[in-house]
């Protein structure tokens, strides 16, 4: 039987970290059927099973517990004497992972990614958006997008230009059915749609009064995870949302939609990149650092 590879040992750990064979397969760019077989070929080449597998979970069984724990680093030792060849090349290349949120990797796509797949077309870049936070480096991601208030202490972070705004939202149609509300206490008395955070946790719509923050726990027919997916909900004047002002802008400027409280709107957190310090991160990864800071500086001295 053939020794057990690199690839066979990413794919365990990956399915330990998802949870799941299709959530690792996807992750991986690989078939589900593929990533079994690979996990199949090292528990019998270990002769102890690595997953206790059922039809609606995945997890590990106890020799997998303490194969991973031990895989792990190693891997990622591997990966870091790889990264450490590759910075040595004069042209960046090879694959980046980037983790984001959703609407975060709308608001880079166009100024940031796209510019930097035209600078460097020898690099791939797998950006892989979700809601929950996580910690990038064991999740193999080399580099992570969030507001800057989330980004762990222990990371470095590069701001990605000036602080968005937020507004509250409604149709035309919503208004003349509900009313106005003419401060963020209004709001209690309104159909909000609401959003739950990464860590399960209700948002509660964020006012400024006088320099200090107000918080409104709003109440509505829906919760929705991601906040972007609120404006078709607002479209159709069901209730009022609480979005990025930039995600909206043509439909308040064409009059699909209508911007109330924004005296009471404060700036929100600034938008960061954010990576582990490493001591020979790969050119690809050096190329993209340095231009977020080139954008990240325009970005500060633009009007938005």
């Amino acid at each position: 039987m053939a020794r057990p590879g690199l690839h066979d040992l990413e794919a365990v750990v990956a399915v330990a970290r998802r949870s799941s064979f299709r959530g690792a397969a996807l992750e991986l760019g690989m078939s589900t059927t593929a990533l079994s077989n690979a996990v199949g070929k090292l528990e019998a080449h270990l002769g102890v099973r690595l997953f206790n597998r059922t039809t609606r979970s995945v997890s590990l069984s106890d020799a997998g517990r303490l194969f991973v724990e031990s895989v792990r680093p190693a891997l990622q030792d591997i990966h870091g004497a790889m990264d450490a060849a590759r910075s040595k090349q004069a042209n960046p290349t090879g694959t980046l992972r980037i983790n984001s949120y959703a609407t975060a990797a709308r608001e880079i796509l166009s100024p940031l990614l796209l510019e930097f797949i035209r600078r460097y077309p020898q690099v791939h870049v797998d950006l892989v958006t979700e809601g929950r936070l996580l910690d990038i480096v064991a999740e193999g991601f080399d580099l992570g997008v969030r507001r800057a208030t989330l980004v762990p202490s222990d990371m470095i972070a590069i701001s990605l230009g000036r602080p968005q705004r937020n507004v509250v939202i409604g149709s035309p149609d919503y208004f003349k059915s509900y009313g106005t509300p003419s401060t963020p206490a209004d709001l209690l008395q309104h159909r909000c749609i609401r959003i739950r955070l990464p860590n399960g946790a209700l948002f509660r719509w964020r006012f400024e009064q006088d320099g200090e923050p107000l918080l409104i726990d709003v109440n509505g027919p829906m919760t929705l995870d991601e906040a972007s997916l609120s404006r078709g909900t607002v479209l159709e004047g069901v209730a009022l949302g609480y979005v990025m002002e930039r995600d909206v802008r043509e439909d308040i400027e064409a009059g699909r939609l209508i911007s109330v409280l924004k005296e009471w709107m404060p700036p929100s957190d600034e938008l960061c990149i954010y990576y582990p310090g490493r001591r020979n991160p790969s050119a690809a990864h050096r190329a993209f650092v340095e231009l977020s800071r080139e954008l990240g500086s325009k970005g500060r001295n633009t009007t938005v």
